[in-house]
């Protein structure tokens, strides 16, 4: 059992994380401020529940991502189940001209993503539905594991695992649809010959 009087010292080093994952769920800064200040307030009301030595950032990233479900659901019902449908594996890498090497290289999902700007990988999360953002945004960007976001979002281990991989995939034709506008997916001859024609 915690003490309520150790909250903030122990708490408050993940509120700049906790900020940065508000942020990515809300998609503005004053519902993320007020999403943090809102688990925050929750979590020091049931910091005496909490167990000594257990994951501390996990139990907070749980409240507030199930503040942001309940907070979600208060305005909307409930969140917009939306299903993404057949989007083709790896369409990205398929699709990608002259990156088959990379494929076979254990970096080769880095050595994509250093292709496009900040704001295109933004993009391509921000647009994703909140039912597959939250477990991309969880597992991608914070790193848990497929357990603790199961417990966080309150759904099955499976399920977390099928969104994660529909909303890479949505992620994926979105970064590839980024691609194709700044001329990266040119067919692979003319990409290696160019010169000599204009």
């Amino acid at each position: 059992m915690a003490d309520q009087a150790t909250f903030a010292d122990q708490a408050m080093e993940y509120m700049p994380a906790l900020y940065t994952a508000a942020f990515r769920m809300t998609r503005n800064s004053a519902d993320a401020e007020d999403l943090v200040q809102e688990t925050y307030l929750k979590a020091y009301r049931s910091f005496n529940t909490f167990e000594e030595g257990s994951n501390l950032r996990a139990w907070l990233y749980r409240i507030m991502t199930n503040t942001f479900i309940n907070s979600y659901r208060a305005r909307q019902r409930r969140p917009q189940e939306t299903d993404l449908g057949e989007v083709e594996d790896l369409y990205l890498y398929r699709r990608m001209g002259g990156l088959e090497q990379a494929l076979a290289s254990r970096s080769a999902e880095d050595q994509l993503i250093d292709l496009f700007t900040d704001d295109e990988v933004k993009q391509a999360l921000e647009d994703l539905p909140d039912n597959f953002r939250l477990p991309v945004i969880l597992a991608d960007v914070e790193g848990f594991s497929y357990k603790e976001i199961a417990e966080m979002l309150d759904i099955p281990i499976g399920t977390v695992m099928s969104r994660l991989h529909r909303g890479r995939k949505a992620m994926q034709r979105a970064l590839y649809d980024y691609a194709e506008a700044r001329g990266l997916t040119a067919a692979q001859p003319a990409a290696t010959e160019s010169s000599g024609d204009d």
